[in-house]
């Protein structure tokens, strides 16, 4: 069969099965996969308060399965499709509840996907239990995977998710609230859809594993969150949704929305992103000469620059000799140490780390 070219998907929620649309999306088309399929909650009984209102919970017909079986043999469907059209860097997130997110990851994991991660998602205000005969339900897990184990290329934009974090390495507990307020979609004042997730929890996961211009898919698109968070940080997307007041619901809410600005979604840009400098070569340009004088930013400890672009200290120091990053470990007595941060030298009467002439020359190599 003939398959559509993947123009013809982007920037719209496409109404239909999900099973059926996956087929004719192109092999390896896609940057990113963000799937919140059905929980399949079993749910039999009316969920009441004690005061014995009813609990407005996940009752649709879409959460329903006759089986475990037939959960699994979904599952198995939708994946497969899902790791043909990912592209061989790309990688897919799954977000699910302990009814059902065991079951996906150990389908991932015959299919040959990668964990990167699974992510605890912790609600901060979570719906209490009722009944008082279990643990409130708190959070939810969402599975991170590449294609394949040998997929070493894919997108983390980990300084990115750093600087969300107040500069502190980003761990896989994260604390964001329900859907609520203003967010909360609404239709003659009940929920449009039982189980919208917040923007943040969206912005975060395509902030983290996505570029501008990627394309990103949510294959169980219902009210439209993936698609309106990848609008906002403009990337391309493509919903599927088989419920068509969900449609109606996600085409209105992102139709009313645009696109951050170019300079807004510029994201923290990583070290290892950028291209290496030896020290040696800030001696070879002349922007620091052999004998020149480096100290660290206290002044407690001090070094030569010899010509090879190795430093010795000085006196009163012990006498020490190596790398920027070896002499400056040395004297702390740690078993590392970045020199380019360690050590500063005075440039036009300020003092500068190191990391200022490393940076001088790679603006040059960008032109």
């Amino acid at each position: 069969m003939h398959k559509l070219k993947i123009n013809n998907f982007l920037n719209r929620i496409i109404p239909g099965n999900s099973l059926d649309i996956l087929r004719d999306i192109p092999d390896e088309s896609i940057d990113l996969i963000f799937a919140d399929p059905p929980y399949n909650l079993q749910i039999s009984n009316k969920l009441t308060r004690p005061n014995n209102s009813l609990v407005k919970g996940v009752s649709e017909e879409w959460d329903k399965f006759d089986s475990f079986d037939d959960y699994d043999k979904f599952t198995i469907q939708w994946l497969t499709q899902a790791k043909r059209i990912l592209k061989s860097d790309g990688t897919i997130w799954v977000i699910g509840s302990y009814h059902n997110i065991f079951r996906i990851g150990s389908k991932l994991q015959d299919l040959g996907f990668w964990l990167l991660n699974d992510i605890i998602w912790i609600k901060s205000n979570p719906m209490p239990n009722f009944r008082g005969r279990r643990f409130t339900n708190a959070h939810e897990t969402l599975i991170w995977s590449s294609k394949n184990k040998n997929n070493k290329s894919y997108n983390f934009n980990y300084d990115a998710m750093k600087s969300l974090n107040d500069d502190i390495q980003m761990r896989s507990d994260w604390i964001l609230p329900i859907c609520r307020g203003s967010e909360r979609i609404k239709i003659n004042g009940e929920k449009a859809h039982s189980t919208q997730k917040p923007e943040a929890l969206l912005s975060r996961v395509i902030l983290a594993s996505s570029k501008v211009g990627d394309i990103v898919l949510d294959p169980f698109s219902g009210s439209g969150t993936t698609a309106s968070v990848a609008k906002k940080l403009d990337r391309k997307f493509i919903g599927i949704e088989k419920d068509l007041n969900y449609v109606m619901v996600s085409k209105q809410r992102i139709n009313s929305i645009s696109s951050y600005d170019s300079e807004a979604l510029i994201l923290t840009e990583s070290k290892k992103s950028k291209p290496r400098i030896p020290f040696g070569q800030i001696i070879e340009r002349g922007l620091l000469k052999p004998g020149a004088i480096l100290f660290d930013n206290k002044k407690k400890y001090f070094a030569k620059i010899r010509a090879d672009g190795s430093l010795i200290t000085v006196p009163p120091n012990k006498s020490i000799s190596g790398s920027i990053h070896k002499v400056g470990a040395s004297v702390l007595g740690s078993s590392s140490c970045n020199g380019w941060d360690f050590w500063h030298y005075y440039n036009n009467k300020k003092i500068v780390p190191l990391d200022f002439f490393r940076e001088k020359l790679r603006k040059e190599k960008n032109k």
